[in-house]
């Protein structure tokens, strides 16, 4: 079967995608000796210490020694797969270290392999995690929020053809009530995904926020509606690493997300692993 690229320079357009992800889930079942993986995480920038505590790691593979996946090209993002057994369910995670994200040019189809992959592995959840900037100045840098719903403004979506997948309940109801029951002062938001590398304008970011975002940043969406079409349940939560431009008071810098990350890394991997541990 052969599918029509999304663009030109999509690095998996003369690959059928879902073949491809089942190639690449066939490669990580080989790797790890799991056959099947239950839960998938994929960690954003702050969010990478979730892993060290979810359980144990029974295995830990390069993500570019799989099909379709590639070494991270954004500091702080880590360039491998991991599973892990969590102990008090029983279950398998397969954690997602290496995210792709569109800017950097290498297409939709790459941007979501990761989702395909793990609903190939048999993952039936999925917890997407991201560093955004925040429009509510109730919600200090390191603030963990909940995503309720989304504003996709890249102008692209990860599904082909006539397949019209209904998001009405794309961030699943049930998994954040689940959140709740283990922070109930987590607030929910909606996050707008902008194309990037580059931030949001001021004047995009007011725009975002009169449309009725709450949150901007550089991915997620696109991950996210691949992993409805596949039929995954989705969590998002983002982590506030900075007030969005025009907002803040100051320039913006990734070095500023970084730095955000790592100050309020202990305690959004503890949140973000029990919330794993309850799935």
């Amino acid at each position: 079967m052969t599918s029509t690229p999304i663009t030109p320079d999509d690095t998996l357009s003369n690959v059928e995608p879902f073949e491809l992800a089942r190639e690449a889930a066939a490669v990580i079942a080989e790797k790890t000796g799991i056959a099947h993986h239950d839960i998938a995480l994929v960690l954003g920038s702050g969010w990478g210490g979730a892993a060290d505590i979810l359980g144990e790691t029974v295995a830990e593979i390069p993500s570019h020694e799989i099909p379709g996946f590639s070494k991270p090209a954004v500091h702080g993002h880590v360039g491998t797969l991991r599973s892990i057994r969590i102990p008090e369910t029983g279950k398998t995670a397969l954690v997602l270290g290496s995210r792709t994200h569109l800017y950097e040019g290498k297409g939709v189809r790459t941007v979501v392999h990761g989702m395909r992959t793990a609903a190939a592995a048999g993952c039936t959840q999925v917890i997407l995690t991201n560093g955004c900037g925040g429009l509510n100045l109730d919600w200090a840098p390191g603030t963990p929020v909940l995503i309720r719903d989304h504003i996709n403004l890249t102008a692209n979506s990860p599904i082909e053809g006539a397949n019209f997948v209904d998001l009405t309940d794309l961030y699943t109801q049930r998994l954040r009530d689940l959140a709740h029951s283990v922070d109930a002062s987590l607030s929910e938001g909606v996050y707008a995904q902008f194309r990037g590398p580059h931030y949001e304008t001021p004047a995009e970011v007011k725009m975002a926020g009169v449309i009725g975002a709450d949150l901007v940043g550089m991915s997620t969406t696109l991950e996210a509606i691949a992993a409805r079409q596949a039929g995954m349940e989705i969590l998002g939560i983002s982590l506030v690493t900075n007030l969005a431009a025009g907002i803040s008071p100051v320039p913006l810098s990734h070095q500023e997300v970084i730095e955000a990350g790592q100050a309020a890394g202990p305690r959004i991997s503890a949140l973000l692993a029990e919330i794993a541990k309850r799935m």
